[in-house]
């Protein structure tokens, strides 16, 4: 199990005590886009799947946490489709 995997594997078990840097990691494997336009919140994007805004404030709330792993669950589900 590679490091990311295991980030993924703690993040959906505990969706409490996560930082923004944790879900850029994840963003970067997993082939999405982010932006943090001189704000206090980042955005996260796939193509082709709706956006979810993250406030970038430590430690994250589990609802946003939870919100990002979702759009990581359509990420990989949009991919098999694509292979």
């Amino acid at each position: 199990m590679s490091k990311v995997e295991k980030l993924l594997s703690k993040m959906r078990a505990n969706p409490l005590d996560w930082d923004i840097e944790d879900l850029k990691t994840l963003a970067k494997r997993f082939g999405m886009d982010w932006r943090q336009p001189g704000t206090s919140h980042v955005t996260f994007s796939a193509v082709g799947l709706a956006p979810v805004t993250v406030p970038a404030h430590k430690p994250l709330k589990p609802i946003y946490v939870r919100r990002f792993l979702a759009l990581i669950d359509a990420v990989e589900v949009r991919d098999e489709k694509q292979n």
